[in-house]
């Protein structure tokens, strides 16, 4: 099983892979190579010391044609620009996550006329594929048959991404899989692009000593996972039979909802009040706003099928960090 990841240097592509390599097997099949591309080399030792492990650097959009010369069994495709990029330059979202969707399909198409079989293909949707549209209000509580509405340049690229994957299936070239992730909280490592950073950030530096800022209203609902069960659920998604699927349509991940004042009750339960102090209240408009428009609450039967489960509780997520801090 020969296996690309895109995004594959970053937290959630490099916790994959290595879940991947300790796995050994994909689809019941063992693996034996891992590539990984990104715009910078991955820097966790034990993808660097793994022989069945190659990267390959640069700009998605100019080394697609050069990655697919390679007939990849399996790809997990990660890789995007994230939701406050794609606000603040339109043109690098369409260039990251719609030209480079479309390129990396096509490769894949052309693959499976060489070789006449269907590589599986993973898309890492999201949450940002609903919104509350004037003529159709957001639902307090998500379920399979939730029509999305995406209310930013980042979910409505993610959505035409999942049916761009869902008809390239539909015909053939690929075995497409696409599922929903929630915010991953707690992400190690530094603030991204994303408009959701800081749900990680008012946990993340407080527990290293750093003070951070808040820019919501801390009454604010989310919908989060931790980054082992967001890694579960993408490879029981990936690992299943098709028939599972019982249809083309995106898996919502599950969802442990929580406000963002209970994320900081429950860190100020693991590491004390004055922990808790160093975050501080800073509203920002823009980011309320997108993270405001996102669902928080979800009960879905297709989820629950795939034995998929949300975490415990928020305590229980930081407490998931710290051990691997």
């Amino acid at each position: 099983m020969k296996i690309l990841i895109t995004g594959g240097a970053g937290f959630l592509g490099s916790l994959l892979a290595r879940t991947l390599l300790k796995a050994g097997v994909l689809q019941g099949k063992p693996i034996t190579a891992l590539t990984l591309t990104d715009l910078v080399m991955p820097s966790h030792p034990e993808l660097l010391a793994s022989s069945l492990v190659s990267t390959d650097v640069g700009n998605l959009l100019d080394r697609v044609s050069v990655l697919l010369k390679t007939n990849f069994d399996a790809v997990f495709h990660l890789a995007s620009a994230v939701s406050a990029e794609c606000e603040a330059d339109f043109d690098l979202g369409l260039r990251s996550n719609l030209d480079v969707t479309r390129l990396l399909l096509d490769g894949l198409r052309a693959q499976q006329s060489r070789t006449g079989v269907a590589p599986l293909l993973f898309f890492s949707s999201s949450v940002a594929v609903f919104g509350s549209d004037p003529l159709l209000p957001l639902a307090k509580v998500v379920t399979d048959t939730t029509l999305p509405t995406p209310q930013s340049s980042y979910g409505t690229h993610k959505f035409i991404c999942e049916q761009l994957v869902a008809d390239y299936t539909r015909k053939g070239y690929i075995d497409g899989r696409v599922a929903r992730l929630m915010t991953v909280s707690v992400r190690p490592g530094r603030p991204n692009g994303a408009a959701s950073s800081f749900l990680s950030g008012i946990i993340r530096e407080p527990l290293a000593g750093t003070a951070s800022v808040c820019p919501v209203d801390p009454k604010t609902e989310v919908a989060l996972a931790s980054p082992q069960n967001t890694i579960k659920g993408i490879l029981s998604v990936m690992n299943a039979p098709r028939e599972k699927f019982a249809g083309r349509t995106a898996i919502n991940l599950p969802a442990l909802t929580v406000s963002v004042e209970q994320m900081l009750d429950a860190l100020e339960a693991v590491a004390g009040a004055q922990v808790r102090a160093l975050v501080k209240l800073e509203p920002n408009a823009d980011i309320a706003r997108l993270v405001g428009g996102w669902p928080a609450r979800f009960d879905c039967q297709r989820t629950r099928d795939f034995g998929l489960t949300a975490d415990a509780s928020y305590e229980d997520v930081i407490r998931q960090y710290q051990q691997l801090s």
